[in-house]
């Protein structure tokens, strides 16, 4: 906190002083590199990518991690491609608060590379300048087609560099593990399993086809139902009710004048 406060005075002097030329921050033109501390433990190199290149272009980001756990260890270094734009994180982003951290960004004089283990496996010094933030250069002839299978991204987006190598590193786990699988299959039985793979999703397809074609007669014979039944009772006529004529046998037992149950009782 204290270094936070020193860059924010420092600045605040210059603005009151009205320095243009004489910046503090010509000492370090040189070097496009700057220092992130205060990172919150769960933000990741896509994250802190996201968060600065508004002020550039980065090209190269380090976080180092914990050995044991893979945590970052809440500090890192971050390399833009135009120097110019470490001035503008230095003055804006110093001392903003991240996920509840204050964030601690300032210029690195001399940035060293990490190490990386040779063939004889003592640390050694890099021969050149390695930018993770920028696609990795494939020379391997077999590896054209997963780069031609590489999902589309936009190149403006600021996480494309980040993503294609997440999707590589995932791709080359799953090309790993299909071969290890495989690695003793002779040719002829790797045609047969091929041929055994499409034979299971032809018949697939067509119990799928089939299945399809009975829901589609089912809906076919319902709608036919309910047609007919429909057609019936459009056609059907309401009975009229016509009142009913005495019988020969009433008629002639009421013919000789006798009175009728209904007169009787009256």
């Amino acid at each position: 906190m204290n270094v936070v406060r020193e860059i924010n005075k420092i600045n605040e002097r210059e603005l009151e002083l009205g320095v243009g030329s004489a910046s503090w921050h010509d000492e370090y033109k040189d070097s496009a590199y700057i220092f992130i501390g205060g990172l919150h433990y769960d933000l990741s190199e896509g994250d802190v990518i996201t968060i600065f290149s508004q002020y550039g272009e980065v090209v190269d980001v380090n976080l180092p991690r914990d050995k044991e756990t893979g945590k970052t260890k809440g500090f890192g270094f971050l390399m833009y491609e135009d120097q110019r734009s470490t001035v503008l994180a230095v003055d804006n982003l110093n001392g903003a608060t991240v996920l509840e951290r204050t964030l601690r960004v300032d210029h690195v004089k001399k940035y060293r590379q990490t190490r990386v283990k040779g063939e004889d496996g003592e640390w050694k010094e890099p021969e050149e300048q390695s930018l993770n933030a920028k696609p990795q250069m494939i020379d391997d002839p077999g590896a054209e087609s997963s780069a031609s299978s590489a999902p589309d991204i936009d190149p403006d987006d600021p996480m494309r560099d980040y993503l294609l190598k997440k999707w590589q590193e995932e791709h080359d786990r799953k090309s790993k593990k299909s071969k290890g699988k495989h690695k003793d299959e002779t040719p002829e039985a790797r045609r047969a399993r091929k041929e055994r793979k499409k034979e299971k999703k032809a018949r697939k397809e067509a119990t799928k086809s089939e299945g399809l074609k009975g829901v589609e007669a089912l809906l076919k014979s319902l709608d036919g139902r309910r047609g007919s039944r429909e057609g019936r009772t459009s056609r059907r006529r309401p009975r009229s009710r016509s009142p009913r004529s005495p019988s020969p046998d009433q008629q002639a037992r009421y013919s000789d004048g006798r009175p009728t149950g209904r007169e009787r009782h009256a």
